[in-house]
């Protein structure tokens, strides 16, 4: 399995040049089963590194351009009176996939975000009445504009939280930008793209996942973390237990993919922004994960 990851590694990384802790996480979201929501602006890559993602797990792959005039119908699916039948018959939307791409998912209205959060949350969508589940397993990347650019919506605080992480693109360095401008197309390498593992190996990749151990010492840091954030000035509100969670799931990805059984305080460390950056408010502009690092002390 161990040998797997690593083909996959490498392969994403031929594609998206210069980013490897972003696809890291990436992969520690897809494999802890969270979504991934990717925010940067125009031209860096976030979509590139959904598809790239799906064709190299062997994924069913879907997208959404979000825009101003999207309807949920249009996610969703929507039934249609067929006269030969005298009866009405559902065709399901682009949700129906195994990862689903919501592209500049800020660029809708709330009522369409709101079409993915009972997807996100149930993996399931309930449409006239009636609850179809969704392909197993079922995965969201949405990416996003920042927010003081023309023409975006900001999303709530209940959907920013339906993404287990968020992360930042970045500009590619001096030499990773260079090989985008003299390399092939990014269209023509993913095209050339094979799967790596397959898709059924994905449940069992997750399950290994869970059974990552971690000591009862890096759960009182993991309480701490929390704590502090509830007590601290720094925040406007503190963490749920769901970040928690999400952050425990997250460290035990990390640590699989680093080729170990048990959670390190390290692990906690390298995964916090990616899961705490949309969750928290600072009243003061401080470095959110860093001073987190800082401020509480490792047991």
């Amino acid at each position: 399995m161990s040998q797997n990851l690593n083909s996959v590694i490498r392969q994403v990384e031929s594609a998206i040049l210069g980013k490897p802790l972003q696809i890291r996480l990436a992969l520690v979201c897809l494999i802890a089963g969270g979504h991934l929501l990717i925010e940067d602006v125009p031209g860096v890559g976030k979509t590139t590194l959904a598809q790239v993602l799906a064709r190299t797990l062997d994924l069913q792959f879907g997208r959404v351009q979000f825009t101003s005039d999207l309807l949920p119908a249009d996610i969703l699916g929507v039934s249609v009176f067929e006269r030969d039948t005298n009866q009405f018959k559902f065709h399901p939307g682009p949700i129906f996939t195994q990862m689903l791409l919501a592209d500049e998912v800020n660029r809708a209205t709330p009522k369409a975000q709101s079409a993915l959060l009972e997807a996100m949350e149930e993996h399931q969508v309930t449409i006239e009445g009636v609850t179809r589940k969704l392909p197993a397993p079922f995965f969201v990347i949405a990416t996003q504009n920042p927010s003081h650019q023309v023409g975006t919506y900001p999303l709530p605080e209940s959907q920013l939280d339906r993404f287990l992480m968020r992360i930042e693109m970045g500009y590619p360095d001096t030499q990773a930008e260079r090989g985008l401008l003299s390399g092939v197309d990014r269209r023509e390498i993913i095209a050339k793209l094979t799967p790596q593992m397959d898709a059924a190996e994905l449940p069992e990749l997750q399950q290994r996942t869970k059974e990552v151990f971690v000591s009862d010492a890096l759960l009182d840091y993991v309480q701490a973390l929390l704590r502090h954030t509830r007590e601290s000035e720094h925040y406007t509100h503190g963490l749920s237990p769901r970040a928690g969670l999400a952050m425990l799931s997250a460290a035990r990805a990390w640590a699989l993919i680093d080729g170990r059984n048990a959670v390190i305080p390290e692990d906690v460390q390298t995964i916090l922004p990616g899961v705490v950056s949309h969750r928290l408010q600072a009243t003061d502009g401080c470095q959110i994960a860093q001073e987190l690092i800082e401020a509480v002390a490792i047991p």
